[in-house]
């Protein structure tokens, strides 16, 4: 229609453009109404479900008159833990007793599904138990404030949490006020100094969600960077080095060996490898302790470590030798 009045001489051609102009800018607007309109439904949507989660109540709640946690020793005992996840028929863990004193490791090795990880969710009271008592320091956790009891617990995970920020804000996530100084010295002890200042911003370098732009074995030592600057007494580790190269592994294991100093450490692990030097290992079998003591005692005595083992070094003559020489 406006070609025909261009044609005769009832429109020019610039206002015809003008039109067509101005025709754009208005249903443009119109158009995105529309788009925002359903955007906004999901948005509700979205935030209800948010908002359930926010506002859900934890089971695990602090007893009237906690009692706040000083400085822990970092003594340890399960006494006769049985413990059952909600909705759950059948016992995860049954009747597990052993002590952890202050400078310990305490391995706690055994096959997938046997109770491991639930064994260190309780020490922080992730969960409480359904029978028998946690004591740390001869105080049961559940009769202690969960903050001050959390603040005093340092976790490594083999799946590292990193977030979207620069590598102090990572390192200090524990401590957001800590000095540049002293987040300095824990990435030194935890042999990751000295990838971060090879970085074009060091410290301040930004990294994205889950770590993005970082190695494996990078984002592990930032993990027990940020453990250091805690300063935990209790210490939980999963198997963190499992899935790196040998050379990370040792860098990791160096690192490691540095935050256990003057600490209860527990340690969960697949290969029998990385528990041999623990002082106590807990062998863990279907939600029950079917073997407890250091690596040459169970080998001696326990049948089911000595299964774990020939399953991990192969044939019989390959790890009797082995055997026979730790034995002895």
């Amino acid at each position: 229609m406006g070609g025909l009045q261009v044609m005769g001489q009832q429109l020019t051609l610039g206002e015809l453009v003008a039109f067509i102009g101005y025709q754009g800018f208005f249903l443009m607007p119109i158009f995105m109404v529309g788009f925002i309109g359903s955007a906004l439904s999901r948005a509700e949507a979205s935030a209800q479900r948010i908002f359930e989660v926010i506002d859900a109540e934890s089971d695990v709640k602090d007893k009237p008159g906690a009692a706040i946690l000083s400085r822990l020793k970092g003594d340890v005992v399960f006494d006769n833990v049985t413990f059952r996840y909600a909705g759950m028929d059948q016992n995860v863990l049954e009747d597990v007793s052993f002590e952890a004193t202050p400078n310990q490791t305490i391995a706690i090795l055994g096959k997938t599904g046997s109770g491991k990880t639930s064994i260190i969710n309780l020490i922080p009271r992730f969960y409480d138990v359904t029978k028998g008592r946690i004591l740390v320091d001869n105080l049961d956790v559940r009769d202690v404030n969960i903050e001050s009891l959390r603040k005093q617990i340092g976790i490594v995970l083999q799946e590292t949490t990193l977030f979207s920020g620069t590598i102090r804000e990572n390192i200090a996530y524990g401590r957001p006020d800590a000095r540049i100084d002293d987040v300095i010295a824990a990435a030194k002890a935890a042999q990751a100094h000295e990838f971060i200042v090879e970085l074009p911003e060091a410290y301040d370098a930004l990294i994205g969600e889950r770590g993005v732009g970082l190695s494996g074995g990078q984002k592990q030592r930032i993990a027990i960077a940020r453990a250091l600057l805690l300063n935990p007494r209790i210490l939980i580790m999963d198997d963190s080095t499992s899935s790196v190269d040998a050379e990370t592994e040792y860098k990791i294991q160096q690192a490691l060996d540095l935050l256990r100093q003057g600490r209860t450490t527990f340690v969960i692990a697949q290969r029998i490898s990385t528990v041999r030097n623990a002082d106590q290992i807990l062998l863990i079998d279907q939600g029950k302790l079917v073997g407890k003591g250091t690596h040459t005692e169970l080998l001696k005595c326990c049948e089911t470590y000595v299964e774990i083992m020939e399953t991990q070094f192969g044939e019989r003559a390959e790890w009797l030798a082995a055997v026979e020489e730790e034995v002895q």
